[in-house]
């Protein structure tokens, strides 16, 4: 198993690395709120995501809530396969731009 870490790469762009699942994802929305410390819109990119569960799924559309709230945009790119099958199946591809 990889440490999940999410890293800033450039203002209001990050990067996911590592598995999405029930462990990390705690520390991860924690993590999260530095999404929101820099105006303007928020993207996410996926790519480096090992392994993604339900609770992974969970993350996204709690930082996409967050930004709602928020009044900012936030997207998320590069998203594996089977995340995209699980938000697919759950409903929540839409929500999410997916």
């Amino acid at each position: 198993m990889t440490e999940a870490r999410l890293d800033a790469v450039s203002p209001g762009r990050y990067q996911l690395i590592g598995e999405l699942d029930f462990d990390s994802v705690s520390v991860l929305a924690d993590r999260g709120r530095a999404l929101f410390s820099d105006d303007g819109d928020v993207q996410v990119s996926l790519a480096a995501v090992e392994r993604g569960n339900s609770a992974g799924l969970v993350l996204l559309v709690d930082w996409l809530r967050e930004a709602r709230r928020r009044g900012r945009n936030i997207s998320f790119t590069c998203v594996p396969s089977q995340l995209l099958a699980l938000a697919r199946v759950s409903g929540v591809d839409e929500l999410l731009s997916l």
